[in-house]
C-alpha cells in the first residue's frame, strides 16, 4: 500500500514564499483602511463620525469575520520559517522565544505607554462631551491624564462601564500573538513533540481535509465557545478568540512550508471565492435585518454561525489560493512594505483617532474628509516606519530591526 507524501515536501523547503509576504503586507493594510472606516459607521469605537454612513456596514462586514485570524494564519507560517532557520543553525526552539520576546515585547509596551494613550484621550473628550461637558480636555477630568493612564487612577467611567488604562486597544493582536509564539516554542523546543505535531498536520490537513476539518472547526467553535465567551481582547478571559486565534496560527505553522497544500489551494481558489461571496452576502444581509434591537430566532442565529465559519473559510482559503497562484514573486515594494507594516501597524490607529477627532471639526464636506483621513493616517504611518528605520536598535520599539540586521535576516526562508 502506497503511503501519500507528507505535508512538508523537499521542494516546498526551498525558497522564499513571496505570496505570503505580499498577503501579510495586504491583511495589515486592509486592517488600516478598516480602522478609518471604523471612524464612520455607527458601531462602538473610540471616536465616531458625528455623521455616520451607515451604508458601510455591509462593505466593512466584507473583512470584519476573517481579517484577524488570516492575520494569525500568516504569522504562523512566518514563525515556522524562522524556526526552520535557527533549526538548521543547530539552536533549538528556545532561540525562538528569545527572538518573538525581542521583536514583539518593546513595540508592545511602548505602544501601550506611548501609541495607544491619545486613544484613550479622545474616547475620554468625546464620552464627556455626550455627558454635555463643554470643554472636558480644560477640566479637571483630564487633568494630569497620562500619569492617571499608567497607574490606572483616572476613573474614567460612564453608563456604559469605566475605562481601564493603561490599554493596549488594537495592539491585542501583539499581545496575543506573543504568548502564542512563546508556547508553540516551547513545543517545539522537544523533538518528539514537534514531530508529533507535524505528523498529526500531514494526517488532518491532506487534500480537502485542508479545507473540511478547518471549516468544521470554525462551526464548532461559533457554536459551542462564542455564545459563551464574547470576544474581550482582554488575554486571560477571551476564549472563543483564543480557540480562534492560535487555531489559525497553529494552521499557519503547520502548512507554511507545504507543496501539497499550496497545490490544493490554488485548485480550490474559485470554488473557495464563490463560497466567500456567497456567505458574506448572506451574513451582511443578517446583519443589516437584525442590527439594532430586532432579535433574531434561535434556528436563525445558529445557521448564522455556519454561515459566518463558511464565509472566514471561503475568503481566507480563496485569498491563500490566489496569492500562491499569482503573487509568489519578488518586488522592490514588497521588500519595502514587508519591513513597514508592522511599524504601520503600530501606529496607524492612534494617527486615524487622533486625525478624525479634529478634521470632524472642521465640517469639511464628507469625501473630502475621508480622504484626508486616508491620506494623514497613511503619511503618518511612513513617517512612522522612515523614523524607526534610522534611529537603530530603537527601532524596536516600532517593531524594525536595525538595517544591517534586518539584511543578515532576510536569507531564503
Amino acid at each position: 500500500m502506497s503511503v501519500p507524501p507528507p505535508l512538508v515536501s523537499p521542494s516546498a523547503m526551498k525558497g522564499r514564499r513571496y505570496d505570503l509576504d505580499w498577503i501579510r503586507v495586504g491583511a495589515f493594510m486592509l486592517l488600516i483602511l478598516y480602522h478609518v472606516g471604523m471612524f464612520y459607521v455607527p458601531w462602538d469605537y473610540h471616536v465616531n463620525s458625528p455623521r455616520p454612513v451607515e451604508a458601510l456596514e455591509p462593505i466593512m462586514l466584507l473583512t470584519n469575520p476573517w481579517r484577524l485570524t488570516l492575520l494569525f494564519l500568516v504569522s504562523g507560517c512566518a514563525t515556522r520559517f524562522l524556526a526552520d532557520g535557527f533549526e538548521a543553525r543547530g539552536q533549538s526552539g528556545w532561540a525562538l522565544a528569545g527572538s518573538r520576546i525581542l521583536r514583539l515585547l518593546p513595540p508592545l509596551l511602548f505602544g501601550m505607554f506611548v501609541i495607544v494613550p491619545p486613544q484613550s484621550y479622545y474616547e475620554i473628550v468625546e464620552a464627556a462631551k455626550g455627558l454635555g461637558m463643554a470643554d472636558p480636555a480644560h477640566s479637571l477630568v483630564l487633568k494630569d491624564f497620562w500619569l492617571r493612564y499608567v497607574t490606572s487612577t483616572g476613573h474614567w467611567c460612564d453608563a456604559d462601564g469605566c475605562l481601564t488604562t493603561p490599554t493596549w486597544n488594537h495592539l491585542w493582536f501583539i499581545a496575543y500573538l506573543l504568548p502564542y509564539s512563546l508556547l508553540l516554542a516551547a513545543m517545539i523546543a522537544l523533538p518528539t513533540v514537534r514531530r508529533a505535531l507535524q505528523a498529526a498536520g500531514d494526517r488532518v490537513f491532506r487534500g480537502w481535509g485542508l479545507v473540511v476539518w478547518p471549516i468544521l472547526y470554525l462551526i464548532l467553535i461559533r457554536w459551542f465557545l462564542a455564545p459563551r465567551f464574547e470576544i474581550t481582547h482582554a488575554l486571560t478571559d477571551d476564549w472563543y478568540n483564543h480557540a480562534l486565534s492560535f487555531g489559525a496560527f497553529l494552521f499557519g505553522y503547520l502548512i507554511a512550508r507545504s507543496e501539497a497544500a499550496r497545490q490544493t489551494l490554488m485548485r480550490m481558489r474559485w470554488p473557495a471565492l464563490i463560497i466567500a461571496l456567497c456567505s458574506w452576502a448572506a451574513w451582511a444581509t443578517y446583519a443589516w435585518v437584525y442590527r439594532g434591537d430586532v432579535n433574531p430566532s434561535e434556528p436563525l442565529r445558529q445557521a448564522m454561525r455556519i454561515v459566518y465559519a463558511l464565509d472566514q473559510a471561503g475568503f481566507i482559503a480563496a485569498i491563500l489560493g490566489f496569492g500562491a497562484r499569482w503573487l509568489n514573486r519578488d518586488a522592490p515594494a514588497l521588500r519595502y512594505l514587508s519591513a513597514g507594516v508592522f511599524p504601520f501597524y503600530i501606529v496607524h490607529q492612534t494617527v486615524t483617532v487622533v486625525a478624525a477627532y479634529n478634521l470632524a471639526a472642521l465640517h469639511l464636506p464628507l469625501g473630502v474628509e475621508a480622504g484626508l483621513l486616508i491620506l494623514i493616517t497613511a503619511l503618518g504611518c511612513l513617517l512612522a516606519y522612515e523614523v524607526a528605520r534610522r534611529i537603530g536598535w530603537l527601532g524596536l520599539l516600532l517593531g524594525v530591526k536595525p538595517q544591517k540586521a534586518e539584511r543578515t535576516a532576510r536569507s531564503p526562508a
